[in-house]
């Protein structure tokens, strides 16, 4: 059975110049921007490099200044957010953690605890393998894990109980009996460097999360885990683009994911407070830096706000604990 994210399309949109500021409320004070997972991965990165495009272009006139909360699998900084009530000055970046932490964990807390404010891109997973391996497609990989011992090839993930382990248990039904064994790791950077050096066998890193070590020629992409190949066609190394890569379907891996990148606040704030955030980032993917951004990632760009986004996650919200409970991640009393 495929493992499927639920995906939506692009909302148009009139995006206003970027150089303007909106009218109305804007804070009076540095926002603070909660990244809940750790340095290096993909939501690091992309927090970061918003931060450093927003002070580019003035297109707020108070700073964003990035926090990593990444404790309890995000737990902290979702729980950091969720005790602001009310502060317009705290926003977070959101990944599957929004949904796979509380369920994993018991801790409590629901995205229902935060503010939606946008839906900024869905990201990618690639299967990944060393560059000197002679696994070629994705196929021949899954039949390798197959005729080797039980639990001998490692694949190396971003946390437990996350995405990454999701993805992992959705390619074992295809390898069964055989299963891998699942090495977590902090973040997705340290991911990509376990594979460089050997200590796994495979990994399910984002395109960013990878794409340097890709470039390098020290990893070797097997297949995207989306419905259809990437829409970016500009050469990434001396002879692939991003578009090169096959689906895992079409290599004969039936497994799907993608995963949100969006944009909550703290609960109980204003609509003028949502409001100046939702301009800020109908600003932002307004820009020719994110654009490329979002190239060099292979993201799918999808963009929501309002209640089309709130339903989004709430269907979300619905398939990752259908997906955890078929896997055995659910806490007690979840």
């Amino acid at each position: 059975m495929a493992c499927t994210a639920l995906l939506a399309g692009a909302v148009a949109m009139t995006l206003p110049p970027t150089s303007a500021y909106s009218q109305g409320w804007e804070p009076t004070k540095p926002i603070q921007f909660v990244i809940p997972a750790g340095t290096g991965g993909g939501a690091d990165q992309m927090a970061r490099f918003i931060q450093g495009l927003v002070a580019k272009n003035g297109l707020t006139k108070q700073p964003l200044i990035t926090f990593n909360k990444g404790g309890g699998a995000g737990a902290e900084g979702f729980l950091e957010v969720k005790k602001a009530a009310g502060d317009p000055h705290i926003i977070i970046i959101t990944l599957s953690n929004l949904f796979t932490t509380p369920y994993a964990t018991g801790v409590p807390f629901g995205w229902q605890d935060m503010t939606p404010v946008a839906m900024l891109a869905l990201d990618q997973f690639i299967l990944w393998v060393n560059a000197e391996t002679p696994y070629k497609t994705a196929k021949d990989y899954i039949e390798a894990v197959k005729a080797g011992d039980d639990k001998t090839f490692k694949m190396g993930g971003t946390g437990s109980k996350q995405e990454d382990q999701i993805i992992t248990v959705a390619l074992e039904k295809l390898t069964a009996p055989k299963k891998f064994t699942y090495v977590p790791y902090a973040g997705g950077g340290a991911v990509a460097v376990q594979l460089v050096g050997k200590h796994v066998n495979s990994t399910v890193n984002n395109p960013i999360e990878a794409v340097s070590q890709w470039k390098a020629g020290a990893l070797r992409p097997l297949c995207l885990f989306d419905v259809k190949r990437s829409i970016y066609t500009g050469k990434v190394t001396a002879d692939m683009a991003w578009s090169d890569i096959p689906t895992c379907k079409e290599s004969g891996v039936d497994t799907e994911y993608q995963m949100l990148r969006g944009i909550f606040m703290a609960p109980g704030v204003k609509p003028e407070h949502v409001a100046f955030y939702v301009d800020l980032f109908k600003k932002v993917i307004a820009t020719d830096d994110w654009k490329k951004f979002m190239e060099e990632g292979a993201f799918n760009q999808t963009f929501m706000t309002g209640d089309e986004f709130k339903t989004w996650v709430a269907a979300n919200d619905k398939l990752h604990y259908d997906l955890m409970k078929e896997a055995g991640f659910l806490a007690p009393g979840k």
